[in-house]
């Protein structure tokens, strides 16, 4: 199906075109008019609505062009080994954007598990691919999204204002560049790549987490030192934890991990293969990070606020 119409101008027939060719295809894959998910850029699939509203935010709001796959209209994926190929090249491509990101602003827990599904990762990593303006060769979409959100967190940004930045540099880029126009698309955009995680308070000297049993601890229970923070005047700062670790869950990063063939093969390796004339070997695995073990969990990456 023509699918160009979604890049064309919202009063162009070929909009309107396009609008109502795709409403047709959501009816006659979906068999109903009154409960068909919106694609609008605001909406973004999160909520239903009737015919006649949805093709009114579709002339209002424009669609989320990056909804390129109607999974949720009754289209079938194409092809599952191009999607399983995106994955694998995309965990090589994109494994700056955990280092590149500051991870201090936390705030994708509203958008529930995006990463967990394989073609909605597959996509986002299609996505990336677009240059961020038509013959950029610098940025892509995704490159310039992470750098920007990593200013927004660096400098403690509002999300009006980084949505205000977002379209602004929208205005100031060439026509057709892909730069979100909101604060919740960038959200969504990475959130799908599986940047979650948990802050926990730590003992500074890392002898427990204060969850479970502890967590209404205000001393470490081994070394007696205190949960809190003191202050230049020596005055413990009640409420402003010593130490902070951040949990990485591992298990959705090994789902991810195991969407990709070759990454497959690597942590199968000592699984499928015998030691070769009394000697092990392996092969070079991606690194997950440096791990320390506390109360049983695997924490990565610790830090003193």
């Amino acid at each position: 199906m023509d699918k160009s119409w979604m890049h064309s101008d919202r009063r162009s027939k070929a909009y309107e075109f396009g609008v109502e060719a795709f409403l047709n295809f959501a009816v006659e894959n979906l068999l109903t008019t009154t409960h068909i998910r919106c694609p609008c850029v605001k909406c973004v699939n999160l909520k239903v609505f009737g015919v006649g509203i949805i093709r009114d935010h579709l002339y209002f709001n424009g669609i989320d062009q990056s909804y390129k796959n109607w999974t949720f209209h009754g289209e079938p994926w194409e092809a599952t080994t191009n999607a399983s190929r995106n994955v694998e090249d995309g965990h090589s491509r994109y494994s700056f954007v955990s280092e590149e990101i500051d991870m201090d602003d936390n705030d994708f827990g509203d958008f529930g598990d995006f990463g967990s599904d394989p073609y909605e990762f597959a996509n986002v990593i299609g996505d990336g691919d677009q240059p961020v303006y038509p013959g950029c060769r610098k940025y892509t979409k995704l490159s310039a999204l992470v750098k920007l959100y990593n200013l927004k967190a660096k400098h403690g940004m509002s999300d009006v204002c980084f949505t205000e930045l977002l379209i602004l540099q929208g205005d100031l880029l060439p026509e057709g560049n892909t730069i979100p126009t909101s604060m919740y698309e960038a959200k969504k955009t990475l959130c799908a790549l599986g940047l979650s995680y948990e802050k926990m308070h730590a003992c500074p000297n890392d002898c427990i987490l204060y969850r479970k049993e502890y967590e209404d601890s205000t001393n470490c229970p081994t070394c007696g030192i205190s949960r809190w923070k003191k202050g230049k005047d020596s005055i413990l700062k009640e409420g402003v934890p010593a130490k902070v670790v951040w949990y990485f869950p591992p298990i959705p990063r090994f789902k991810r991990m195991f969407q990709s063939h070759e990454t497959a093969k690597s942590l199968t390796w000592h699984a499928a293969r015998k030691s070769i004339d009394g000697q092990m070997s392996h092969p070079q695995i991606p690194r997950l990070g440096n791990f320390l073990m506390i109360n049983g969990l695997s924490l990565v990456m610790s830090r003193e606020t």
